[in-house]
């Protein structure tokens, strides 16, 4: 598949993921942009971040008010979601669902723990 496959792929997984979350849930997350990038950027790696993260939530969860800076949003990226998945589509569609949901987790305040407990720790 090309990059391009992949990207929709991912797009059509996001969206998917979305429709499939119950409705108060589901108006929720959507207040949160979701952005699709190839590569962790450097500026995460300085930050201390290991280059290898599937996903990453910034900003101010839900219930917050948004603080000035950083922006709220989940960024996905796709080149070390493709790695983990061994380049196969089936997996790399859960994988990004699974990494959706984990990061949509944060947005709502929850924890690490609270995420493993429900299963996409």
């Amino acid at each position: 598949m090309s990059e391009r496959d992949w990207m929709a792929l991912a797009e059509t997984v996001v969206g998917t993921t979305f429709e499939d979350l119950p409705p108060a849930l589901r108006e929720k997350a959507r207040a949160v942009p979701v952005l699709l990038e190839e590569e962790v950027p450097d500026p995460l790696i300085e930050e201390g971040w290991p280059g290898d993260l599937l996903g990453f939530f910034e900003g101010d969860p839900v219930g917050i008010p948004a603080g000035e800076g950083t922006p709220t949003r989940i960024r996905l990226f796709l080149a070390n979601l493709r790695a983990y998945a061994g380049d196969d589509a089936e997996v790399f569609a859960e994988e990004v669902r699974v990494t959706l949901l984990h990061e949509l987790g944060h947005f709502l305040g929850m924890e690490e723990e609270d995420l493993e407990e429900r299963g996409i720790g």
